[in-house]
């Protein structure tokens, strides 16, 4: 059950965040300048690559490394294929996990590693293996780790995390907002050199600067009706989030909610994209999850029962293809159904800025989600 009292208790919702998940949403903005600074010191401006990758390879563990593969490949479209590697192993623990490269990888292909953590042996042997295979190795994670010394071994290029103190308090969530911008933002800078994407440095300061402004609208100090992110959380409150995209830039924030929603609310969402999701979701809002539906005796006392689990669509939109849209579509279904139906759309900027405010604003309602739950 959600505690909707505690969104509007400021001190209550600093007590609650043992994590720092507020903090990190909150200083998303500043964590984007430390982690563009890092990657400037560590040489990134001064790369003269020849040509693009033939492919661009992601290996990192958890939500973290999956989304930025995710972001990354949305953001570089068909210049170049970029793929995550998937670590197998028999626990999702530092020691256990391990990478392999595919076998054609080679000199004419980049590996990207990311990690909040560094202590991974097997992201070490990936990098060896990958300096063996003549591919270029860059990685980033947290400075003086075991993984920077062993990619600055193989004549790659390391770059340190941009990290806060209280990270360390707690064990790191993977879908933390601190975590993604502090290994993304490195990332988009070094894309950006080899032409794969654009992501000059005005344009990562833009990012941060829109950052800024959503943790002003969105921070804990600014009451429910008038704070987006708290108003989505409430609204998401026992309830199965149905998150459908429409737009290049949602489709990866749309994923990266539900993966936080899953991950810090131990909420479970399904996600997909504007207009196939109208095929895909038409018989869940259809079926036992409609806000209609109901079994049971409508006389039979309910007061001490849980409240039913009903969905409710979270439409997350950001400029459609072509200006086509299916937004229409997608209210017509939803209040068909008689599902209730939250939409996001971005103020007008640059694609880094708009997708930047599509997840900023998604991952304070899945921080906020999780601190009333008591998750």
């Amino acid at each position: 059950m959600l505690d909707e009292s505690l969104l509007d208790a400021p001190e209550r919702l600093t007590e609650a965040d043992r994590r720092g998940l507020l903090r990190g949403a909150a200083e998303a903005g500043a964590r984007v300048r430390t982690a563009a600074r890092h990657a400037a010191e560590a040489g990134v401006g001064n790369l003269k690559p020849d040509g693009r990758p033939r492919a661009v390879l992601i290996a990192g563990p958890g939500a973290a490394a999956t989304q930025a593969a995710d972001l990354l490949s949305t953001l570089a479209g068909a210049g170049s294929p970029v793929t995550r590697l998937a670590p197998t192993g028999v626990a999702p623990a530092a020691g256990a996990l391990r990478w392999e490269l595919p076998g054609w990888a080679g000199s004419v292909d980049l590996l990207l590693i990311a990690t909040p953590d560094g202590t991974e042996p097997g992201l070490a042997l990936l990098a060896e293996q990958a300096y063996r295979r003549g591919c270029t190795v860059v990685a980033v994670a947290p400075a003086r780790s075991p993984l920077g010394e062993s990619v600055n071994g193989s004549h790659g290029l390391f770059i340190p995390m941009a990290t806060a103190p209280y990270d360390h308090d707690e064990p790191l969530a993977g879908a933390a907002p601190g975590v993604l911008w502090a290994l993304l933002t490195p990332l988009l800078a070094l894309l950006d050199r080899t032409a794969l994407l654009d992501a000059p440095p005005d344009a990562i300061e833009k990012v941060a600067d829109r950052l800024d402004r959503i943790a002003e609208r969105c921070g804990p100090a600014i009451v429910t009706y008038s704070n987006p992110a708290k108003t989505l959380a409430s609204e998401l409150a026992d309830s199965l989030p149905v998150i459908w995209t429409e737009g290049t830039s949602a489709g990866p924030a749309g994923r990266r909610f539900a993966a936080a929603l899953a991950e810090l609310a131990g909420t479970p969402a399904v996600v997909a994209e504007l207009p196939e999701a109208l095929a895909a979701h038409s018989a869940l809002l259809a079926g036992q999850l409609a806000a209609g539906a109901d079994p049971d005796d409508f006389f039979r006392d309910r007061v001490d029962e849980a409240p039913a689990l009903h969905a409710r669509v979270v439409l997350l939109r950001d400029r459609p293809s072509g200006g086509l849209t299916a937004a229409p579509g997608a209210r017509e279904l939803a209040l068909g159904h008689d599902t209730p139906i939250s939409e996001l759309e971005p103020e007008a900027g640059g694609e880094l800025e708009t997708l930047a405010e599509l997840i900023a604003v998604t991952d304070f309602a899945a921080v906020y989600l999780a601190l009333a739950s008591g998750a």
